[in-house]
């Protein structure tokens, strides 16, 4: 039976440390189930968090969480032992990484707003990693003048401050909404009874399960490296962000 974890990211992305309680262990998978988590545990293109758990005097390091049909999986090395089932426990985020991806992963809906708005074209692919990504747009043509419009626009959203909004709403209210899923193919499982909502106010609104900055210019500077063809009406462009202090 999948448990049903509390997904703390899902509210507050800037939460770095927590107090979770074991709800099932799996020795086979060096893995562990908790009642709660700001372990992103990956999808949408985002990479899942590292980080550590401690309980008692005992610190081992987080190195993947994912869904599973046993719920969200938070693995440890071979090497390392498992805290008890219904041990309370400490889960504390590898907060450079995390932000790095939060602000990645903002920019690349800033990206998406500003090719949706002035071009409306929907992303047929994405992927992203720690200050760098790649996105795929239903384009026919792309041309080095074009990148340069866009990457201005888009550093524009930047330095327009936009807050950037979740909200969790039901599925039939989100559908409603004009132009929700702005990918080619609607990605929302049909089990997903409630959706998660990303809006950047005046640019963008999406359904999403990431992590997010609050604001537009926490992202910083956003440089397109390059654009290549991947077909007839597809076109990929790659961002990097500076690293900055957080």
């Amino acid at each position: 039976m999948k448990e049903q974890t509390i997904l703390l990211y899902h509210t507050d992305s800037y939460l770095r440390e927590f107090p979770a309680i074991v709800v099932r262990t799996l020795p086979d998978l060096n893995a562990i189930v908790l009642d709660c988590t700001a372990f992103y545990p990956g999808g949408g293109g985002q990479l899942h968090d590292l980080g550590e758990i401690q309980f008692g005097r005992t610190i081992i390091p987080i190195v993947k969480v994912k869904h599973s049909e046993n719920g969200i999986l938070h693995m440890v090395a071979n090497s390392n032992p498992l805290p008890r089932q219904r041990e309370q426990i400490t889960g504390i985020i590898d907060w450079d990484r995390r932000y790095k991806m939060m602000r990645t992963h903002t920019a690349m809906h800033i990206l998406c707003g500003v090719i949706f708005r002035d071009y409306h074209a929907l992303v047929t692919g994405g992927d992203m990693e720690p200050l760098k990504g790649r996105m795929d747009f239903e384009f026919e043509t792309m041309t080095k003048e074009l990148v340069e419009t866009i990457e201005l626009a888009v550093n524009q959203e930047v330095k327009a401050s936009r807050s950037v909004i979740t909200k969790i709403i039901p599925r039939e209210e989100a559908f409603q909404i004009p132009d929700l899923i702005r990918t080619k193919i609607n990605l929302l499982p049909g089990h997903i009874q409630e959706v998660r909502i990303v809006e950047i106010a005046g640019l963008d609104l999406q359904a999403d399960g990431g992590t997010h900055v609050k604001n537009t210019a926490e992202v910083g500077q956003i440089h397109i490296l390059d654009y290549k063809s991947k077909g007839k009406i597809n076109k990929r462009i790659y961002l990097r962000l500076d690293n900055l202090e957080n």
